[in-house]
């Protein structure tokens, strides 16, 4: 395994940049931002819109609003304060695998990761976005959700190449000779998909913050919310004081459940499922703890293409095909795995991703957030069985466990009743983007609620993501994976 240089004072967890150490609040380790914070502006006593969250969705509808409103004449990028405990990338966004794919069975994210990889090709270069591609793998069991998926996305603008039996087998092998194809029957290729580094796509959405004239304040912290008698927010309530406002955005990301009660949404509620099926008194949210982790790539192997291209980000779920250990064991019933080149994350050659995430239930201890938590680091097994099944892939990959990359990896994330996104009011000038934990990818959610906040109509692409759904029979449901993602 190589030793990675570290002279500086960067801490073990995140040597990247100049990332300082995690400080204390309250006796509670906090993540520090992603990116050096530079000139954060002081809290005003007011503002016309006050965004909470410096993640992505924070930061891209700050961005995206400002631009609208100097654009359009309707406003100056100051009328715009965005807040954050820490700074850009502090919570689950730094943490994030950073694929960016349109791979869901709910046929109307297709057309929010449209509009997201549309915002992601816009500057390339400052996100950081690699569009090399995203590649998923099923078995034969798969093929019909393969095929409906595969339209779905052509209908959306977003069109798929997609392969079945040998033709899937011949797609894989051209791509990547070592490739194994048992139990791999049916592929889909996103062409305009990828993967970004989510440092670089903070240190990009916070340039653009400055350059539209966002007023930036970090190192506040939200506490609450002042509600007049019609349940409207007057002001967001912080630790350095009130700070009066006509609109708020919320994108919290893991703590999202937490300003949703502040503002008086529910708990529970009864779900109705478009079969007709009710489900009463359901959790409002699911806590789920993630799994993922990086590996070192050893002395002459890399993750290129046959003809020496970045490979596409890899997304195998094989649901009846077992997983066995160095022992024999069975690790799990199932393939659930995926995989991207990762040198900016891991500190040398070498590719990050990760498994199916554990369900905990309704309520967790969300500080310290991620690898700072002792309650949330990877299971035991996780390690053995995500590089047994790289080896099960690919030849390459095989004995690959002594160059797993040994670090704390931990994470939490919410999830809605349905495990698909909420982007909706929940007071009538308070906007949620509760991304049921889906939420790196969807750069675009920040530049459609800009547009909506400005011009007053909902785009078309948000309207089926309303809470409303519950109660009116819309519920999404129609699924076949082992996973909340899909």
């Amino acid at each position: 395994m190589p030793d990675i240089p570290n002279p500086s004072d960067h801490n073990q967890w995140y040597p990247f940049l100049d990332r300082p150490t995690p400080n204390e609040v309250d006796g509670v380790m906090q993540n520090p931002a992603v990116i050096p914070v530079n000139d954060a502006d002081p809290l005003p006593a007011s503002a016309k819109f006050v965004v909470v969250g410096a993640g992505i969705h924070g930061m891209s509808t700050a961005y995206h609003l400002a631009k609208k409103l100097e654009t359009t004449g309707t406003g100056t990028g100051s009328d715009v304060v965005l807040i954050d405990k820490q700074g850009p990338g502090a919570g689950a966004t730094g943490l994030a695998c950073g694929c960016v794919r349109n791979l869901y069975m709910t046929g109307p994210l297709h057309s929010i990761l449209r509009a997201s990889v549309e915002v992601w090709e816009d500057d390339p270069i400052n996100f950081g976005f690699q569009q090399v591609g995203y590649v998923s793998i099923g078995e034969a069991n798969q093929e019909e959700d393969y095929v409906a998926l595969n339209q779905s996305q052509i209908d959306a603008g977003y069109p798929s190449d997609l392969y079945t039996g040998a033709d899937a087998h011949r797609f894989l092998k051209g791509l990547w000779p070592d490739f194994k194809t048992a139990n791999c029957d049916v592929v889909l290729h996103e062409h305009r998909s990828g993967y970004a580094g989510t440092h670089m796509a903070m240190w990009g959405l916070d340039q653009k913050c400055r350059q539209w004239g966002v007023q930036r304040c970090f190192g506040v912290s939200v506490k609450g919310y002042a509600l007049d008698a019609s349940g409207s927010v007057t002001a967001v309530e912080t630790d350095q004081g009130p700070i009066s406002c006509d609109q708020v955005v919320v994108g919290a990301g893991a703590w999202t459940p937490q300003h949703w009660e502040w503002l008086g949404g529910p708990s529970n509620l009864d779900v109705l499922y478009p079969d007709g099926h009710l489900e009463t008194g359901m959790d409002m949210w699911t806590y789920w703890r993630l799994l993922e982790g990086e590996v070192y790539l050893p002395e002459g192997i890399d993750f290129r293409t046959a003809d020496g291209k970045d490979s596409p980000v890899l997304h195998v779920e094989l649901m009846n095909t077992p997983v066995y250990g160095e022992s024999g064991d069975m690790l799990q019933d199932h393939v659930y795995t995926y995989l991207r080149y990762a040198a900016e994350r891991v500190g040398a050659p070498g590719i990050q991703g990760g498994t199916i995430p554990i369900q905990l239930g309704p309520r967790a201890d969300v500080e310290p957030y991620g690898h700072l938590s002792d309650a949330y680091q990877a299971d035991d097994w996780f390690e053995e069985y995500y590089c047994a099944t790289l080896g099960m892939l690919f030849e390459r990959f095989e004995n690959i466990r002594p160059h797993f990359k040994q670090r704390r990896n931990g994470g939490i994330g919410a999830f809605t009743p349905d495990n698909v996104p909420i982007f909706d009011h929940v007071a009538d000038n308070a906007f949620v983007i509760a991304d049921s934990n889906h939420g790196f990818k969807m750069i675009g959610v920040g530049k459609l609620t800009a547009e909506m906040l400005v011009t007053g109509d909902k785009p078309w692409e948000l309207e089926p993501f309303s809470f409303a759904r519950y109660a009116a029979g819309t519920t999404f449901g129609d699924r076949n994976s082992n996973c909340p993602w899909v």
